[in-house]
């Protein structure tokens, strides 16, 4: 029969170690409650977070694009989402190895976090590929906040030996949520996806965001606007009924 209590003290142990090689810091003091709580905290970042570059992974950035498209739905607050393509990124890992890749996104995940305020989301959302949400965001600066971004990385040197430095560049495609209409995470990922794609089509190194400031409303929201939901209640909507779009 094995022995519970041993059992636990190397799942702690493990734990432990997890956080460690992780990087992240150990809680101090005496095992008591607050430091198992300290320890929980740290494995509840930890699996947020993408194990490369440290930014929020792919479920922690679908989380708060979700809230962000519910928020926009309820206040119509302008927010826009960018995702962001390392350019010719398999070029990198072919001509000097995939250590150099790896070093290079990290770079580039540190640029695009000294872009972003404290209430933005920046996440890696696969590969090569990273994604920003920027609640509060207007549609007149949303191009430039974008530029900014991109041109950062762009001129950023990323010393991947002492004697070799690379630089990359982005395309990035955007697309602002909706504002007062009932839409998903999913979605919006579509419609910037969309520009993504054209910034690509179109030579990269370069920002493609949505023709307009409010995006076209497709079927399957306007289906939406038909159907309850207790996630955005109608009813208990702090606008007045007057202000709400026909």
């Amino acid at each position: 029969m094995t022995d519970a209590p041993a059992l636990d003290h190397l799942h702690l142990e493990a734990a432990l170690q997890l956080l460690e090689r992780a990087g992240h810091a150990l809680p101090g003091g005496r095992r008591d409650a607050a430091w198992l709580q300290g320890v929980i905290d740290g494995l509840c970042d930890l699996s947020s977070r993408d194990a490369l570059t440290g930014l929020a992974n792919r479920r922690q950035f679908e989380l708060a694009l979700d809230r962000e498209a519910d928020r926009t739905a309820r206040s119509g607050e302008a927010a826009l989402l960018l995702l962001f393509d390392v350019d010719h990124f398999k070029q990198v890992n072919d001509r000097h190895g995939h250590a150099a890749g790896d070093f290079v996104l990290q770079s580039v995940a540190r640029s695009l976090q000294l872009c972003v305020r404290p209430m933005d989301t920046v996440a890696r959302y696969g590969g090569e590929e990273f994604a920003i949400v920027l609640p509060s965001c207007q549609p007149a600066f949303g191009l430039q906040v974008a530029e900014r971004i991109r041109l950062t990385v762009e001129m950023q040197a990323i010393c991947i030996a002492p004697d070799l430095a690379l630089s990359v560049t982005l395309s990035a495609g955007g697309a602002f949520a909706p504002p007062w209409v009932r839409s998903s995470g999913r979605l919006w990922i579509e419609r910037a996806d969309a520009q993504l794609y054209r910034a690509k089509g179109e030579g990269r190194n370069r920002t493609c965001l949505e023709p307009t400031a409010l995006s076209m409303v497709s079927a399957e929201e306007k289906s939406l606007l038909f159907t309850t939901s207790a996630a955005i209640p109608f009813d208990d909507d702090p606008v007045a009924p007057s202000h709400r779009p026909t």
